[in-house]
Parts: C-alpha cells; structure tokens; sequence
C-alpha cells in the first residue's frame, strides 16, 4: 500500500506510524497471542477456551464476553492469521482514526467484531446446529469491517494486492468481499469464519449509513425514521391533494 509520510525535522514522526488506537490494539494482540501461544506449548490451553466464540455458550450460558474476548485471540499454530490481522489493522486502521478520531474509530472497530460475532452465533443456530460448539477465534471480523470502510472512504486510493498488483482501494474490497461470501457456502476448517468476515462488513456499511457527525450512530437512526416518517406524510398528502382535484402546485412543497 501506498503512504505518504511527512517527514518533520530531520526524522519521522512516530505517530505517523501508529496512531493511539491502532497501536494499542496491536499491542494487546500481540501480547495476548504470545502468552496464548507459549501456553499451548505448556499444556495450558485450556485457560483460553471460555474466550473464543463459542455459539452454545453464548445463548445457552449467557457468555456474552466472548463476543469482545474471541477478537483478541489468535491461531497460535501459526502465524499468518495474526500477522494478517495485525498488518491489516495498521494498514487501512491508520488513516481511518487520523480521520475519525480515536474515540470513533474503536467504536467503529468493537461494533464490527461485536456484530461479526453474532452473525457467525445466528448462522450456527439456524444453519448449524450440530456445530454449536464450535470455537470461533481471530479479529478479522472487525478488520473486514475496516477494510470496507478504507473502500468507502478512500476508494481510489492504490493498494497492493498480495503486495504485488497495484489495485483500487473499492476494487479491492469488491474482491475480498466476494472471496468471503463465496468460502461462507463452502466448508471451513480455520478459526476464523467466513460469515464473520461478511458480518463485519454488514455492520461496518450499516453504520457508515446512518452515522451522522454531531448525532452519532444509534440516533442518526432515529433521524432515518423521522425522516422516513416525514417523506411518508408528504406523499399521502399529495395524493390527498390529488384525491380533492386540486392541481394548484402552490400546496405542494
């Protein structure tokens, strides 16, 4: 992906690099994985269990926890989901909170995994049942959600694709988006679900829609229904109008 840094004195500025948000994101992840990775090592696994997305557990126990804890752990078989995650974060996450601020951009970054997590919770319950035990890990729900806002905010910036192919910012989330809804139908044996990718995405375009600058989220969807509300009245009074015989455009607003 393409930057352009500004250089200040003789050196780069640091919070250039990593802005507030984005930086202690990457330092509880990392840190969370190294611990998490040593302890399977050690035989010590078990102590995460209770904080990967676990559908059954969440509906029937009410751990409702593991909606936040499972964006926070990673496959400590490995390191491509974290290190995907992690550079993905830094990547599209960067610009998005220099723009927003910080205080918005984790807002944006929790609703994202949040809703990501409940979308792969209503999957299982209706479309897999027998699999409600199954352990969902990995933030890439809430990353998908950032990659889709980096699109829509900055859709002709170049990117590279698999750090080769210069692409379109808008194009490029086109692609991973469809990659994510075409691998849902099909089986998968990694920690981290496609319907969570998808789901991240959903609620990221959903709030890029209603947010409002000075109302924020939730309200801005009260204003959409008042709105709505207003639109609808104003229709029924023209076709009231229409109803009367009146063709004097002076009543229509």
């Amino acid at each position: 992906m393409a930057y352009r840094i500004k250089a200040r004195g003789s050196g780069f500025s640091y919070s250039e690099f990593f802005s507030t948000g984005v930086k202690w994101l990457l330092v509880s992840n990392i840190t969370l994985f190294v611990i998490y990775y040593f302890s399977v090592i050690g035989g010590y696994a078990w102590l995460f269990h209770p904080f990967g997305l676990i559908p059954q557990d969440v509906v029937y126990h009410l751990s409702i926890w593991q909606l936040v804890s499972y964006m926070f752990l990673h496959d400590p078989q490995g390191f491509g989901h974290i290190l995907f995650n992690m550079l993905a974060l830094w990547m599209f996450g960067s610009d998005l909170e220099q723009l927003w601020g910080t205080r918005r951009f984790l807002n944006y970054y929790f609703l994202c995994g949040i809703g990501a997590g409940l979308c792969v919770v209503i999957a299982n319950l209706i479309f897999n049942g027998d699999q409600l035990n199954t352990r969902t890990i990995g933030a890439s729900g809430a990353i998908y959600g950032l990659l889709l806002a980096f699109g829509m905010t900055y859709p002709d910036r170049q990117i590279l694709m698999s750090f080769l192919f210069p692409i379109k910012a808008k194009y490029f989330v086109m692609i991973m988006g469809a990659i994510a809804f075409m691998s849902s139908f099909g089986g998968s044996g990694s920690g981290v679900s496609n319907v969570a990718h998808l789901g991240g995405m959903l609620f990221g375009y959903v709030y890029l829609k209603t947010y409002r600058p000075r109302q924020g989220f939730l309200p801005s969807l009260g204003s959409w229904y008042q709105d709505y509300k207003l639109q609808r009245a104003k229709k029924k009074f023209k076709v009231y109008l229409k109803k009367r015989g009146s063709g004097d455009d002076r009543w229509v607003n």
